[in-house]
This record gives C-alpha cells, sequence and structure tokens, in this order.
C-alpha cells in the first residue's frame, strides 16, 4: 500500500462532518500510515480528543500550549508531515488559511506546512455556493493545494444539494493516488505474472485438501509492481483479497491444474514471473462426485502429484527473470538453495514458519533473498513493505 509509513497530519475544524473524520483516521492507519491530528477549538463541539487520540494512536492538539504548560510547536508537527488533509474544512477555516488570519493552532501548523495540503470542504449549500466561497476555493487551489470537493446530498439544515464533506473513502482514496502518482514508474514497460494464494484440490463436491495461505504476499507485490508502471497478470488462488487496479488483470483459479493451464496462457509474453502462490503438492487420485458419507471409522483416500508449476516455469524459461517462494520449517536455507537450483530459478524469497510474524494468513513477514552468488536477508516488516523489497531486488538484478 502506498500509504505504508507515510505521515499524515489531519486538521479537524468545526464542523458536523467532524464525526466522518472517525472512519478517515482508522482507514489511514490500517493501510499503515502515522496519524497525527489536530483540530480547531469549535471542532471539540463535534469530536472528542478521547475519541480521536484512541483512533489515531497519537495526542490530539487544539491548543499551542497543553495543560500542563507544554508547548504544541506548530513548526515540528507542520514538518513532520508527508501531507496535511484540512477535513472537514469550514468556510471560516477556509477564509483563515487563504487570507492568513492565524489565530489557532491549525492555521497556524498550516502556514508552516511544506508539505502538500488537501482541503475537503464542508459547509451548507448556501455557503458552498457563495461567492466568497468559491473564490476562497480557487485561491487556495492557486497555491497548489489540492480541493477535495463536497459532494452532493442531504445536509445537516435540511436542504438537499453540494456541501456535504466527501466521504473518507474518497478522501482517502485521493491521497493515496498521489502518493501513487509520485512513485517512479521503474517497472514500465514490463510485464509481470504472479501468482497467489492455495489451491484447493477437491476431494468430493464439498471437501477439498488445501492449506492456510490467504494471497496477501501476492496480492502486495501485485499492487506494488503496478505501482512501479508494470502491466500485472494476477493468478490467484481461492482468496478473500481483493484488488481494484486498472493495471492488474486478476484470474482466479482453483486447483493446481487450472493455475498451470492459466500460467502458461501468458508465460511467454511475460518480463518477470513471481511465483509466490503455495500450490498443493499432492490431489486425489479419483473426485467423488457425491458427497462421502461418514460410514466407517477410516477413510483412505489415494494422492498423486500435483503438477509442479514452478518446475515447468523453469523448464520453459526463454528470457523471464523468475522468482520463486520457499515457506520451510527445517533446513531452510538449504532446501531453499536446492529449490533454487533444481527449478531453474534467478532468484528465491524464503521464509520460515519458525520466525514469529512470518508465513500464512500473517500481515508481515520476514524474508531471506538468494539468486545462485549472492544472499541478503531482511527484518520483520508489512507485507506490503516486503513486496517493496522484493521488487526492489528484482530490480536491482535487471540492471546487472
Amino acid at each position: 500500500m502506498s500509504l505504508s509509513g507515510k505521515k499524515i497530519l489531519i486538521a479537524i475544524s468545526g464542523g458536523i462532518a467532524a464525526y466522518k473524520v472517525h472512519f478517515l483516521i482508522r482507514d489511514f492507519v490500517k493501510k499503515g500510515a502515522e496519524v497525527q491530528v489536530i483540530m480547531t477549538p469549535d471542532a471539540e463541539h463535534f469530536v472528542t480528543k478521547l475519541s480521536i487520540s484512541t483512533l489515531s494512536k497519537k495526542p490530539v492538539y487544539t491548543e499551542f500550549y497543553s495543560d500542563n504548560g507544554t508547548w504544541n510547536s506548530h513548526v515540528e508537527m507542520a514538518l513532520w508531515a508527508d501531507v496535511m488533509v484540512v477535513a472537514p474544512c469550514t468556510a471560516n477555516t477556509l477564509s483563515k488559511m487563504v487570507h492568513g488570519m492565524c489565530n489557532n493552532l491549525v492555521i497556524a501548523t498550516y502556514m508552516s506546512a511544506k508539505c502538500p495540503v488537501f482541503i475537503a470542504p464542508a459547509m451548507d449549500l448556501d455557503m458552498y455556493v457563495h461567492p466568497s466561497t468559491k473564490k476562497n476555493l480557487e485561491q487556495a487551489e492557486s497555491f497548489g493545494h489540492i480541493i477535495i470537493p463536497a459532494e452532493n446530498g442531504e445536509l445537516a439544515s435540511g436542504l438537499i444539494g453540494q456541501g456535504r464533506m466527501s466521504e473518507p473513502g474518497t478522501i482517502a482514496k485521493t491521497v493515496e493516488d498521489f502518493f501513487n502518482s509520485n512513485i517512479e514508474k521503474t517497472l514500465a514497460g514490463k510485464t509481470i505474472l504472479i501468482t497467489a494464494g492455495p489451491t484447493y484440490e477437491a476431494i468430493d463436491p464439498v471437501r477439498f485438501i488445501g492449506n492456510h495461505s490467504s494471497g496477501k504476499m501476492g496480492f502486495s507485490l501485485a499492487e506494488e509492481a503496478s505501482k512501479r508502471g508494470a502491466k500485472v497478470i494476477l493468478i490467484s488462488g481461492p482468496s478473500s483479497q481483493v484488488i481494484d487496479d486498472k493495471n492488474v488483470t486478476l484470474h482466479k483459479v482453483t486447483s493446481a491444474k487450472e493455475m498451470l493451464s492459466k500460467v502458461f496462457e501468458f508465460y511467454d509474453t511475460i518480463d518477470i514471473g513471481i511465483a509466490s502462490a503455495a500450490v498443493a503438492d499432492y490431489a486425489p487420485k479419483e473426485v467423488a462426485k457425491e458427497k462421502i458419507k461418514k460410514n466407517d471409522d477410516n477413510l483412505t483416500i489415494e494422492l498423486v502429484k500435483n503438477p509442479d508449476i514452478l518446475k515447468t516455469m523453469g523448464e520453459k524459461k526463454t528470457h523471464q527473470f523468475l522468482v520463486g517462494f520457499a515457506l520451510e520449517t527445517q533446513n531452510e536455507e538449504e532446501n531453499a538453495k536446492g529449490k533454487l537450483a533444481k527449478k531453474n530459478l534467478d532468484m528465491i524469497v524464503l521464509n520460515s514458519l519458525r520466525d514469529e510474524g512470518a508465513g500464512f494468513k500473517n500481515d508481515t513477514n520476514k524474508i531471506k533473498i538468494f539468486t545462485p552468488t549472492e544472499k541478503k536477508e531482511f527484518n520483520l516488516k508489512s507485507k506490503d513493505d516486503v513486496a517493496k523489497d522484493i521488487l526492489d531486488f528484482v530490480e536491482s538484478q535487471l540492471l546487472k
């Protein structure tokens, strides 16, 4: 996610739409951002410091001095931020921002900010369409600020029209899109195929053999590759993960055989293949047409080997840069290096179930990367950050 590690300063002014900011903060924090909130004194009529600080995990400031006499430095907060979001931005706060009427902590911080500023106006219909508001918004835009227009709908006054603050999801997406547009397109012109998630091998119409893979690592890789300008073909086994990206084409499969077939629909056309899926090694030899009834104390199912998708990719490799994954529980490095050579890979990513926070279902991972001549270790990180490390390493190899 593009918000991972970003520092977001949110300024809340005194409008009824302030209640929506709870959802915005939660969204930013969930996506890995660090959030600091400041408020105008009037904002406390609509939201509490307690609720905001609980969600942001930081103290909330409304005055230059705290009750204990500590100075809340508007300069430090302004310089700390990667972006500043004023939401809701009332007509009063907007006017003060545009005309430099610096009489509270929010305006002082805003006037000290060197980062991009996003403004989400919220006010009643007649106020929003007033010539002074229009002029102030135009002036703010001329400063280089990004205006997130108010939406149409029912207003607190009972009127229906434009003036509702944009929904938290819209504000968050605007900020995300800003960061995405500033990522260097280092993989522009490349086509990357990524496999993700588990495979399910049917026993009967309701049962299957599978594993605990969530698909999170593969989906994070797809998102990051897209941000770097790549065209991404994402082939996923059963997973609850979702992706909404015009540069990513998602193909859903269930079994290992289906995944193999889908991979080789595209394999000749790709530049990079990343096999992060946890493919079942075996499948039932026979699939029952009806649900197997529980009649006997024991049930024997004959298993046969599934096709080795990654090995087949290695055997048929012509120009592709091929990346495999190894999830190990013992002799980790030895097994990963063996897989690297045996399957004709250019690079392999090792994670161990013995490392706390690594492996299936977690939002974090801890990896080591091997090539035939190199080894690099990484600390425990979010899977979004691990995706960045993996693609950074891939790019470094492509430059050689």
